[in-house]
């Protein structure tokens, strides 16, 4: 249906040309998706052109093109990344959090560190940064909202008693949580947020959007029909989409 998380040029592996948005949204059509939205890292954004993308979306009338971005929050960066946010009418903003007192948690050789923590206390710190993305009133939606598990370390303790406090922030602020289907080709091997999770987040009410993470296009729209089926499984009643920064609700009925 909708697929708010892709990443035009990944990690610098390509340009942000007409070519590479036109292959994007030829990959979104051919996925039957009906809305698609642009978000690259913020590390990225004097790379971009923005503007590119509103103009060619005009070619695919049948497809919504939205323009976003994952920004990495960090705790005392909160003005910057406001600078940064007024530089373009942005459609949704991705509030992500990769970092941890520097240490970039989820990357690739980062798993033994992992298991020398008390597991407890790593996701009491992860997920006080992610209460502080979500009261900063920066973003529209928070990503990959467990990305802590990514090398499948558990907590010991209840994961809703862990969470609460974000989820808290999250509601008051009117954020939407993605479900990110990237996980399952990570280490942990499951969806972003854990089942027990996403059914925390649609018993509170919380507004729902969907994300393949896609770094390239042939990954667009990927097991999001699955992710999709199973919140219609959990109770929930819509996905939302954005434009100008307000929600879209699109029905799962």
């Amino acid at each position: 249906m909708l697929d708010l998380h892709v990443h035009l040029i990944g990690h610098q592996d390509r340009q942000a040309d007409e070519t590479a948005v036109r292959g994007f949204l030829q990959a979104a059509i051919e996925k039957g998706l009906v809305e698609i939205g642009f978000a690259d890292h913020d590390l990225y954004f004097g790379e971009l052109d923005l503007p590119l993308l509103r103009e060619v979306g005009k070619s695919y009338p049948g497809l919504k093109v939205r323009v976003g971005l994952e920004v990495d929050y960090r705790p005392g960066e909160e003005e910057k990344i406001q600078g940064v946010l007024e530089r373009f009418p942005f459609d949704y903003v991705i509030g992500s959090v990769h970092e941890i007192e520097g240490w970039a948690f989820d990357s690739p050789g980062e798993e033994a560190r992992h298991r020398a923590q008390d597991p407890d206390a790593l996701y009491e710190r992860y997920f006080s940064l992610v209460e502080k993305a979500a009261r900063s009133g920066l973003f529209t939606t928070l990503g990959h909202l467990d990305l802590i598990k990514i090398y499948g370390v558990r907590p010991r303790k209840d994961i809703l008693k862990l969470v609460d406090r974000a989820l808290t922030a999250v509601k008051d602020l009117g954020l939407a949580i993605e479900i990110n289907t990237n996980g399952r080709y990570k280490p942990v091997g499951e969806f972003y947020p854990e089942p027990k999770l996403l059914q925390e987040v649609v018993h509170r009410g919380i507004s729902v959007t969907l994300g393949s993470d896609a770094h390239e296009a042939k990954v667009v729209g990927r097991d999001l029909g699955e992710a999709m089926a199973f919140l219609h499984h959990l109770g929930a009643k819509k996905v939302v989409g954005f434009q100008g920064r307000e929600p879209i609700a699109y029905s799962l009925m």
